[in-house]
């Protein structure tokens, strides 16, 4: 399956589908999910649809017309999809040439398409850069992904597949496209909102399912240093699920350690029925 595309009522192929002064073209006005399909159905799709909501809201536009989401859902789905992912988008619609905005109707944009099967380990990277928890658009998942860009090759260029922020106070923060949980002494422990990452629904989902099993979690603040002393360390995100780290940096960890394999099964076992 290739790439398939519906934007605003009907499916495109490589022609041109969205205008050029449309905002989030002109200065990433928009906002967008990316939700895991497997036999092509969509994991955790209203969880996904509220936080589409909360950054709608955040940015102070209009809540989604979830009639016009699931109507390109189903388009690009129409091809089966084994495994994948769809990411969806909601922009301000065409304006002017800066961060003003006009009065017209937003775009929708929906695609889908395969990605391959996350490896058992990663690597990830730490990068000089960090992110701001005081930002006005905090905690919204947003198309103005530029940084994540510049962070993501960073951390490729040092081995890694994943770049990993500080905040402005030298705090753990996140990845570019994921949380990020250490475990230390037996407890899981994953920074705070307050932090300033982004929360993930698979964050969401890994924390009330270890708990369902028994597992220890906590939010709680973390120095960027911890990731030289923790025992183990995994990364969550829609395609990755729960996803064991075998290196931060140049440091090698024995991984999937044994709390993580505790929360990895636990996630298999009760993620479908809490989403």
């Amino acid at each position: 399956m290739t790439i398939r595309v519906w934007v605003n009522g009907r499916l495109v192929g490589t022609e041109p589908s969205i205008g050029a002064l449309d905002h989030a073209v002109t200065v990433g006005d928009a906002v967008f999910e990316t939700c895991k399909v497997e036999n092509n159905e969509v994991f955790a799709l209203q969880r996904h649809h509220d936080r589409l909501d909360r950054s709608l809201t955040g940015l102070g536009l209009p809540v989604a017309d979830r009639d016009r989401l699931a109507e390109g859902i189903a388009a690009v789905l129409e091809e089966p999809l084994e495994f994948g992912r769809i990411r969806y988008s909601v922009t301000a619609g065409p304006g002017p040439l800066g961060s003003d905005r006009g009065d017209a109707e937003p775009t929708y944009i929906v695609l889908a398409g395969p990605v391959p099967r996350p490896a058992g380990t990663t690597a990830i990277a730490t990068v000089p850069w960090t992110r701001n928890e005081h930002s006005a658009v905090v905690g919204l998942k947003t198309t103005s992904y530029a940084e994540n860009v510049v962070a993501l090759a960073h951390a490729k260029e040092h081995g890694g597949s994943e770049a990993i922020f500080a905040n402005t106070r030298g705090e753990l923060c996140e990845g570019t496209g994921s949380n990020i949980f250490v475990v230390v002494d037996g407890e899981v422990l994953t920074p705070p909102v307050e932090s300033g990452l982004l929360p993930g629904i698979t964050r969401e989902l890994a924390i009330l399912c270890a708990r369902a099993e028994q597992v220890p979690v906590r939010e709680v603040t973390l120095p960027l240093s911890v990731l030289e002393t923790a025992d183990e360390v995994f990364i969550t995100s829609s395609t990755r699920d729960i996803q064991a780290v075998s290196r931060v940096d140049q440091r090698v960890i024995a991984a999937p350690g044994p709390v993580t394999r505790r929360v990895a099964q636990a996630f298999a076992t009760h993620a479908a029925a809490l989403a």
